[in-house]
């Protein structure tokens, strides 16, 4: 039997995280809630969460510092769910680490799929026997989802780890906008959703994300891979 996995809902308006927390439990996930940055931080010192769902305006540690703070010690999927709908704060959210950005005006059954969509990308790689892709100083160890650059550690969030093994994978093939989209995003976005995703990848892997020695532009079209 799947063992289940845990999500933690996180908003400071108790209907909404009652109403997530009643649709999760029905399919199958344990939930955990909290109602701002700091119990949620407290919350993930005593529980292993596989997934986070995560307001924006909340009361003291708001959501964006809180993603920052997870980010420095986790690779946790992280779903924003918020309010605010203008681009700039999507592309905020995204750049900082979350996985998904969600307008609070979609249904509980869109954010359930979203997060069964975001857990199906963070756990299919694991068990991949022990495969090394060296691109001379760049090092992808696909049995430990681990990434060296120069031989020193890279933290990746699992949708950058997703991308980057990708292209890492397929040299030189060029991947467009709307391909990406749609294995990544599940066809939900547009070509800033994708290039906030490439060039925060590309400010950890890359010498110079201005002058790319691995992921490059195909202008209008997408992006390629180009190992040495």
């Amino acid at each position: 039997m799947k063992e289940k996995q845990t999500i933690m809902v996180v908003d400071d308006d108790k209907s909404i995280v009652e109403l997530l927390r009643d649709f999760l439990e029905n399919d199958g996930f344990y939930v955990k809630t909290a109602y701002n940055g700091d119990q949620a931080l407290s919350v993930l010192k005593q529980v292993t969460i596989d997934c986070i769902i995560l307001d924006i305006m909340m009361p003291g540690l708001n959501g964006f510092e809180f993603c920052r703070q997870v980010r420095e010690e986790s690779n946790i999927p992280i779903l924003f769910l918020s309010a605010l709908s203008d681009d700039v704060d999507k592309i905020r959210g995204l750049a900082i680490g979350g996985d998904d950005y969600i307008v609070k005006t979609a249904s509980p059954g869109e954010v359930i799929a979203r997060v069964k969509a975001v857990l199906r990308r963070s756990s299919s790689q694991k068990g991949f026997s022990g495969k090394i892709l060296d691109y001379g100083g760049l090092t992808l160890d696909l049995s430990t989802r681990e990434v060296f650059v120069e031989g020193k550690y890279i933290s990746l969030t699992p949708k950058e780890y997703e991308l980057l093994r990708l292209f890492a994978e397929h040299p030189q093939i060029v991947f467009t906008y709307d391909q990406l989209l749609d294995k990544f995003w599940d066809g939900i976005g547009d070509k800033h959703t994708v290039r906030v995703h490439i060039s925060r990848l590309r400010e950890k892997v890359e010498y110079d994300p201005n002058k790319p020695k691995y992921i490059f532009n195909v202008w209008g079209i997408g992006y390629r891979f180009k190992g040495e």
